[in-house]
């Protein structure tokens, strides 16, 4: 093949990574010369539809940016409208947010583990051919992520798109009998949980390094979930360094997004430098705050002891930490049941002011940041939102170069074998391209 030749090879329905993607391949022997992951999805103007509108309508607006993940989208919102208001909410409203979150990590997390990436490594095209293997782990999973489902539902009013979110808090708040049977049902999903974690750590992992900064939010002594303050860890060679953090207001400041020529989609970059947010930045930089069992049975699944230090660093084994992450956020859902006393009012008032507001929380994919400009009326004249996936396709572009180059001297040099170590790499990082799955196609260029 000529080293003008460019090939494409289209895979057809790629039903395990949310969107339309192309990844581009340019070869030269055993070495990726380029890799670019081009997104060609229409532009979808959510800041552009924002604008003009009420401050008290991005919680619900945001919520249909993603199907999978709109409570993320609501919680940043809020939290960015309410800081341009001045106003905080804390207390029991506080608490019942974060088990809304909860129900939304433990449904999408869930999801990602064991529909989307746990057939990779049984060498399976999707979730149905592993469930003839093994119908039993499939059905744990599809328990567990309806656990997740039902706290979404109870307290957003639906499990997707929730409605029952306003700023200040809550159109409706449930009672103590009320959530009863969210926490029977949490109990038998704790066991699952559980039984996910010594499942997944048992896979067998290639042997692969990001060495990307880690963002993610931080609040000491809590794992962050919905709130915290941005933390960055950096990747280097030399003496490691310590975790040092960032106003949220500065935001736009550390994380600048850019336009690459093939892709739709904005791609970030933290202070000039690619970085990874998500499962693998949250364990690193908050992993120390787990509770003790937790951190037990993460050192117990090869992740190494986090209050000691522990990092890891191999996204194929992002698996093992979202599965962490879904066992704390039952144990917090659970925690916080059994704490709950109904707050005297649903929510507190939020008038509007003029003025700018940042929020951000952690979406399971990674942070998610929202900045709104308000006029005296209340009116939105500027909306930003910046979304964990644009900031991780630099990180994903590099991991399937390197993944392809550990494997080229091995032999894998066919577009299929080179397909499907690429979708591997891809699916590591869960990345959300649209609400929707659709397609991938792989274009290789070998020069001589």
């Amino acid at each position: 093949m000529s080293a003008d030749t460019e090939r494409e090879l289209p895979l057809g329905a790629l039903t395990r990574v949310e969107g339309q993607g192309t990844l581009r391949l340019r070869l030269r022997g055993d070495q990726i010369l380029d890799s670019k992951l081009a997104i060609y999805e229409p532009p979808r103007f959510f800041e552009a539809f924002l604008r003009g509108r009420s401050y008290t309508e991005p919680p619900d607006i945001t919520s249909r940016v993603c199907g999978i993940c709109p409570v993320a989208y609501q919680m940043s919102a809020c939290r960015a409208l309410e800081d341009a208001c001045g106003v905080t909410v804390g207390g029991q409203l506080a608490a019942l947010r974060r088990l809304l979150y909860c129900g939304e990590w433990i449904e999408s997390q869930t999801l990602h583990i064991y529909l989307l990436h746990a057939p990779d490594f049984f060498d399976c095209s999707d979730v149905v051919e592993l469930a003839r293997l093994s119908t039993t782990d499939v059905e744990r999973g599809l328990r567990l992520k309806q656990a997740g489902n039902a706290i979404v539902e109870q307290l957003g009013g639906r499990s997707i798109h929730p409605v029952n979110v306003r700023l200040g808090g809550f159109y409706r708040v449930p009672n103590r009998t009320e959530l009863r049977p969210l926490e029977e049902r949490l109990r038998r999903a704790r066991d699952d949980a559980e039984a996910t974690v010594r499942w997944v750590a048992g896979f067998d992992f290639p042997e692969a390094t990001s060495d990307h900064d880690f963002l993610a939010l931080a609040e000491p002594g809590t794992y962050a979930i919905e709130s915290g303050t941005p933390t960055v860890l950096r990747s280097s060679s030399a003496e490691p360094e310590p975790p040092r953090t960032f106003p949220l207001s500065d935001f736009s400041e550390h994380v600048v997004e850019h336009q690459v020529p093939y892709s739709t989609a904005l791609q970030a970059r933290l202070d000039g430098r690619r970085h990874l947010t998500g499962s693998l930045a949250r364990f690193a930089i908050s992993g120390r705050w787990l509770p003790a069992e937790i951190r037990e049975l993460a050192r117990d699944a090869g992740l190494g002891d986090p209050a000691q230090g522990a990092v890891c660093r191999n996204p194929f084994r992002s698996i093992v930490v979202r599965a962490i992450e879904v066992l704390h956020a039952v144990q917090e859902a659970l925690r916080i049941i059994d704490n709950y006393e109904p707050p005297p009012a649903p929510h507190v008032d939020v008038p509007a002011r003029a003025g700018t507001g940042h929020g951000a929380t952690e979406a399971p994919r990674g942070l998610l940041y929202h900045r709104y400009t308000l006029d005296s009326a209340g009116t939105v004249t500027a909306a930003v939102l910046v979304p964990p996936t644009s900031q991780n396709q630099g990180a994903i572009e590099e991991d399937v170069r390197r993944v392809l180059e550990a494997h080229l001297p091995t032999g894998c040099t066919s577009d299929e074998e080179l397909a499907a170590w690429s979708e591997r790499a891809v699916r590591n990082h869960d990345p959300c391209i649209s609400c929707s799955a659709h397609f991938l196609r792989l274009s290789v260029t070998r020069e001589e």
